[in-house]
């Protein structure tokens, strides 16, 4: 299946007509998929991995010394598309989906360098199996060329040392190269000297302050550091942007507005007992993404009003009141970190509380005085809609588990109508209220409904692929609950064995080991590879839906919430 949809591919191959034949035929090559710890989630082409958004893949950076601590440095020739003729460490490069390089992630990248010298360097392969690699770390960073271009890497740093190599570079991969002094790389690093107006690669910076800075020259004793050092987006210098810092500062430059529209609507009930249940879970926190949405849409298609604010906290309202009514269904005790509603009061105030709180959200929508009444009747037929849509959706998964089979289709409508439908109301309605087009509208409607649907194909991935203490309730609970997730729809439609999986899927619970058998089952299925394929699908069929806003900063921000659903908001 492939992860990105036919007109992003079309311009992509568009992209590769004006530049170099054997650069343009290497994007063919199967880059390694990772999340931000590394852990794989596939292959892609070279191409999508690079090309707009891309996706983040592994990576490996080589550093060659000499016997007088001198290191070997290159300069990218000017027929890469990716950073042509900046000057980078002695070799960077990836590993491939192929054997010997897509298993252990340290191994498999010093296996790639092996593969990857002779063809950059222009030295044999004994040479360059002869060499001793040493692994001393990784880092995830995000830095793009241009618009089209970007890295976007989890990049394993290798260090070796030689008494001697007889060089000859390919021209088409390197353009210049030298073996530079400890107090050059300072230069280099710094930007000072005759490197100040020299391009730099971003990543050479950033691994060389991160691991090399303390230890050299004795770099073949630098002890090797766990886990990923993360530093987000960074810019052509190496200066960190936090991932998604526009859209943190929106959320949180929005929130009192929307959170003060919320507290003023919910105290129109009088009577103090149902008025604390409906206040009950908004004092758990949160960002009030839905809250924010309309009005984080109205801004990038053309300006908001405070008619957004009151179309938000009518959603986040309804939200809330979703989440109240759940609670009850499943008998959930905990919320946001409190007891749920109908612990904290009973089951039946609760109820009426949930019942109050949607009564609310309609009725602010039809006193606002920003709202003129050709848009009121659009809001509230897509509210409307919208929680049909998940009632239909939550009655839907409660009828799967009592179901021998559910078909992927039939998932996939599941959760467009539970998780999607909100997200494309926030979008759709927000934009309605901005006086954008129909064309606009639908546009919206339809990046809200495939952010929705990334967002639960990751959630349904961290649960078997995270960790309890990041989760924060155990790990692979739903195979343990036999949830039907689109990966236990491929796994149990693949005709497989897979009988750790069998055994311990709708057990209720299993001992650590039968559960990693199952899940590492999974992995050698293809069923998480299959569900991240189809979340990257929908993630990129959201930002192709961007496109047709042009470029600002409102949009940024929504292209950053796009991105956030890869790791989770909540």
């Amino acid at each position: 299946m492939p992860l990105v949809c036919p007109d992003v591919m079309a311009d992509a191959n568009g992209a590769l007509s004006g530049h170099d034949g054997i650069q343009a035929e290497m994007m063919d090559e199967r880059c390694i998929l990772v999340d931000s710890d590394d852990s794989v989630l596939g292959s892609e082409s070279k191409l999508t991995c690079h090309y707009r958004e891309g996706l983040l893949h592994r990576a490996f950076s080589v550093l060659i010394f000499d016997s007088e601590d001198r290191l070997l440095i290159q300069q990218r020739s000017t027929e890469k598309i990716t950073f042509p003729g900046m000057w980078a460490n002695s070799c960077c490069s990836h590993p491939l989906d192929i054997d010997g390089e897509n298993g252990d992630p340290a191994q498999g990248c010093i296996n790639a360098a092996i593969r990857k010298l002779p063809q950059e360097l222009g030295i044999s392969q004994e040479v360059a199996s002869s060499i001793d690699f040493k692994h001393i770390g990784c880092f995830q960073y995000e830095c793009r060329w241009n618009d089209e271009w970007l890295e976007n890497e989890v990049d394993h740093v290798l260090v070796a040392r030689v008494q001697s190599l007889d060089l000859s570079p390919n021209s088409n991969e390197i353009s210049d190269y030298m073996w530079v002094d400890a107090n050059e790389i300072v230069e280099i690093i710094d930007g000072t000297g005759r490197w100040e107006s020299e391009l730099v690669a971003p990543w050479f910076r950033l691994l060389w302050r991160e691991f090399l800075a303390e230890g050299y020259p004795n770099v073949m004793e630098i002890e090797e550091r766990s886990g990923v050092v993360k530093f987000g987006r960074v810019d052509i210098n190496a200066t960190s942007t936090p991932p998604g810092t526009s859209l943190m500062n929106a959320l949180k430059s929005h929130r009192d507005d929307v959170e003060s529209e919320i507290m003023r609507s919910l105290s129109k009930i009088k009577q103090e007992r149902l008025h604390g249940a409906m206040k009950h879970l908004f004092t758990g926190g949160g960002k009030r993404l839905r809250a924010i949405l309309p009005k984080l849409v109205g801004d990038a298609v053309g300006s908001s009003n405070p008619g957004h604010n009151t179309l938000g906290a009518s959603i986040e309202i309804i939200h809330n009141f979703t989440l109240v009514h759940d609670d009850i269904m499943d008998q959930d005790p905990i919320r946001r970190g409190l007891d749920a509603v109908h612990v904290a009061y009973d089951d039946a105030t609760a109820i009426n509380a949930g019942d109050a709180m949607l009564a609310v959200a309609f009725e602010i929508l039809a006193e606002s005085e920003d709202i003129e009444a050709d848009v009121l009747v659009f809001l509230v037929k897509s509210i409307g809609e919208m929680v049909r849509r998940v009632a239909e959706g939550q009655m839907i998964d409660m009828e799967f588990e009592k179901r021998d089979k559910v078909s992927e289709d039939e998932y996939i409508e599941m959760i467009a109508g539970k998780t999607s439908a909100m997200f494309e109301t926030c979008a759709m309605t927000g934009a309605k209220l901005s006086g954008a087009s129909d064309k606009v509208v639908k546009s919206m409607a339809e990046w809200g409904l495939n952010m929705g649907l990334c967002f639960q194909l990751m959630d349904d991935l961290i649960d078997i692929t995270g960790d309890t203490k990041t989760l924060g309730k155990p790990a692979g609970s739903d195979i343990l609950q036999g949830k039907r997730t689109l990966i236990a729809i491929h796994a149990l439609e693949s005709g497989n064995e897979l009988p750790s999986f069998k055994k311990a899927y709708g057990s209720g619970e299993c001992d650590s080991d039968l559960l990693a058998d199952a899940v590492q089952e999974l992995y050698d299925n293809g069923s998480i590879e299959y569900a991240r394929d189809r979340a990257m699908l929908h993630h990129s069929k959201a930002h192709s839906c961007l496109d047709i806003l042009g470029e600002s900063h409102s949009v940024k921000i929504l292209r950053e919430m796009t991105d956030y659903q890869l790791v989770r908001i909540n």
